[in-house]
């Protein structure tokens, strides 16, 4: 699996994951919402090491852009709140500078 598809894959693992916790400890929803969330969670931290990266802090920093984008997704799927220019206008540059990132040309 290529790299922005495992951040992708990521994204949606740590937002579920958190979403979970959401629903379980400000909705009051049942504990088994946090089984699922820490679930979600190991899937979230097992994908993102299988980034091409090879620093874990370079990972994370481009990791970063995708879970923004993916978090205003996850806003207007799950929660039924449109983004605005604004959400979208910054996801966007956070998803270029994650990509300058990611593949800028570096010896190391």
């Amino acid at each position: 699996m290529n790299t922005v598809g495992l951040y992708l894959g990521a994204a949606i693992a740590e937002i579920g994951g958190c979403f979970a916790f959401w629903m379980w400890l400000r909705l009051g929803r049942s504990p088994w919402w946090g089984t699922v969330g820490v679930v979600s969670l190991v899937i979230f931290g097992v994908l993102l090491t299988r980034s091409e990266a090879v620093f874990a802090g370079r990972a994370y920093a481009a990791y970063g852009g995708v879970y923004i984008a993916a978090s205003l997704v996850w806003l207007w799927a799950f929660e039924g709140v449109i983004p605005d220019r604004w959400d979208a206008l910054g996801a966007g540059i956070c998803l270029a500078g994650a990509a300058i990132i990611l593949w800028a040309p570096r010896t190391v």
